[in-house]
């Protein structure tokens, strides 16, 4: 059980009372007097997300909690409570739907998250009661994968290098009696990962590619792959001080990834799970692959290196054909791939790309059910010219700074087979500033859409 919740009330429990903004003012009509001065000396509107502690309505009674939401779909409301109210336990005012109960759970966890590794919390968070008709287990399998993913996000990199990935895939794998292995070092070149191996070997830490597999063996195969550079200098193209700042979350790719194969064995769904992470630090030294350098990769042709800054699309390139190799019937992927999506999109919205519009129309549908937000952008096939080069098969980079997003999405596509459903994922992994039941720091993007669309297709 999470410290957030209890499943018992105890006699000390604080009341919280929901409205809505267009339930609000017939509620205020039925209070005693008391509280409606209080309430209208207050301002309170009842705007969602908002909180309001009222006074006991007798001497000797007790204070209660007034909170707005938008309806009963609304999680982020009651992330902020639980990061407003004082530590305690809460409980919420009369019966309520399994979905308001399973949001309002939902939203409360993510509230509280906090990242406690090197510091402890200036408080304890308040517990919610959880409320009998939501279903416990699910809702606490899909906060725990939420908390992995940012968990992994908000380690440093000092402590969250490719060894360490690899140790904590391992971990999980091993939680649910799944198959992990690990090809390490230079046996990527043995094994035929010259991209992977290219873009770890400067690093002292060697670069590695993770791989998971769970499931029944007749059950629809569904291979997830996740960028896992767990620090980024930018290579020979050396980034400067203010863009190498946040690098520990490039690994970001990678932690959705493993969180949403965490979420989809402990619900145990009707899949045959493949996982696969290039984990590599994308270092300066003697040994770094160098811009202008023609790469071989495991698809058979060559990439020229237009910018070593550009090493995400190459790692996931050899492990999206070692993905395609065993024609699953999905590959999807998760990078923190481009800075042109984020100035496209901005820090809140996963950019959505697939070769399959059904794929891409169920993933928007789960994401808006869901308030998990995604944005369809498109595999725009005369943007390949801007990766041609005159002396390999193509251009890492390429030399136009136009439609960024769209043409790392394309160089990723020369690695996936067009019958193969695919969806890729080009996300921020990060909240740059405190949102209700969103701290500063990691986060999971379009990782509760994607599980979302595959629970209910593949429900055990």
């Amino acid at each position: 059980m999470l410290n957030c919740f209890t499943t018992e009330a105890g006699e000390d429990a604080t009341t919280i009372t929901v409205v809505t903004k267009s339930s609000f003012a017939n509620w205020l009509k039925s209070q005693p007097n008391s509280i409606q001065s209080w309430i209208k000396a207050s301002g309170y509107l009842g705007k969602a997300g908002k909180t309001l502690l009222l006074p006991p309505v007798e001497e000797g009674g007790s204070i209660s909690v007034l909170l707005g939401v938008e309806d009963n779909r609304d999680i982020w409301s009651w992330g902020a409570a639980a990061t407003e109210l004082a530590s305690g336990t809460y409980s919420i005012v009369g019966n309520i739907d399994q979905e308001t109960a399973e949001n309002a759970a939902l939203g409360w966890a993510l509230g509280s998250y906090r990242f406690t590794r090197y510091k402890n919390p200036n408080k304890n968070p308040p517990k919610l009661l959880i409320p009998e008709a939501a279903a416990l287990p699910s809702v606490l399998n899909l906060v725990e994968a939420v908390y992995f993913a940012r968990d992994l996000i908000n380690t440093p990199s000092s402590e969250m290098g490719p060894g360490e990935l690899a140790a904590a895939a391992n971990d999980m794998a091993g939680r649910f009696d799944a198959d992990c292995s690990v090809v390490l070092g230079d046996d990527l070149l043995r094994d035929d990962y010259p991209m992977i191996h290219a873009v770890g070997r400067a690093s002292v830490r060697k670069p590695r590619l993770i791989d998971i597999t769970w499931g029944k063996p007749k059950s629809p195969k569904i291979t997830l792959v996740g960028k896992g550079v767990c620090f980024d200098t930018g290579g020979l193209d050396l980034k400067p001080s203010s863009g190498m700042l946040m690098m520990k979350k490039d690994m970001g790719g990678a932690a959705h990834v493993l969180a949403l194969g965490q979420l989809i064995m402990a619900n145990r769904l009707d899949i045959r799970l493949r996982i696969l992470v290039p984990a590599v630090e994308n270092s300066v030294s003697g040994d770094a692959f160098r811009p202008m350098d023609v790469l071989k990769t495991r698809a058979g042709f060559s990439v020229e290196v237009g910018n070593t800054d550009a090493e995400g699309r190459l790692v996931l390139g050899d492990a999206l054909t070692e993905a395609v190799s065993e024609n699953p019937d999905m590959i999807m992927d998760f990078a923190t791939l481009t800075g042109a999506a984020r100035v496209a999109l901005g820090p809140d919205m996963a950019a959505l790309f697939s070769n399959n519009d059904q794929l891409a129309a169920n993933i928007e549908a789960a994401a808006e059910d869901c308030a998990d937000p995604v944005w369809r952008l498109p595999l725009w096939q005369p943007y390949r010219r801007f990766l041609d080069s005159d002396v390999a098969d193509i251009n890492n980079a390429g030399q136009s700074r136009f439609a960024g997003a769209i043409t790392a999405a394309l160089f990723l596509k020369e690695f996936v087979s067009d019958h193969i459903p695919w969806a890729h994922f080009d996300i921020y992994g990060w909240n740059p500033a405190k949102r209700p039941g969103r701290p500063v720091g990691g986060e999971a993007m379009g990782l509760r859409a994607v599980y979302a669309m595959l629970a209910k297709k593949y429900k055990g």
